[in-house]
């Protein structure tokens, strides 16, 4: 089993930033590409960021190209997503995403997700 715990979330003012964290531990022998996804108030949970395993593959949603940036970390199986000029349409819960396999990149095909964080931008 592997468990991932999000971290870096909080509030922050229109056109502000955050950086948010994901940490697997547990099962981490192997190495797992990762994604982040959002859920905000009354919506139902999208996808926002993926990166592979190696990093070498990246992909965006087009509501967060050219805002945000997903980066693996300096640790194995960890994560970063830098998140600049938020909008309040960004408010949601960020979930961490762990896969395995690049089944259904990079939307779906996730086998483990984080309890998720907050991040509230206010106007």
């Amino acid at each position: 089993q592997v468990q991932l715990v999000e971290s870096g979330g909080g509030l922050v003012q229109a056109g502000g930033s955050l950086r948010l964290s994901c940490a697997a531990s547990g099962r981490t022998t192997d190495s797992y590409g990762m994604g982040w996804f959002r859920q905000g108030p009354g919506k139902e949970r999208e996808f926002v960021a993926a990166i592979s395993w190696a990093g070498g593959s990246i992909a965006y949603a087009d509501s967060v190209k050219g805002r945000f940036i997903i980066s693996r970390g300096n640790a194995k199986n960890t994560v970063n997503l830098q998140m600049n000029s938020l909008k309040p349409e960004d408010t949601a819960v960020y979930y961490c995403a762990a896969r395995k396999f690049m089944t259904d990149w990079p939307t779906g095909g996730y086998d483990y997700w984080g309890q998720g964080i907050q991040v509230t931008v206010s106007s």
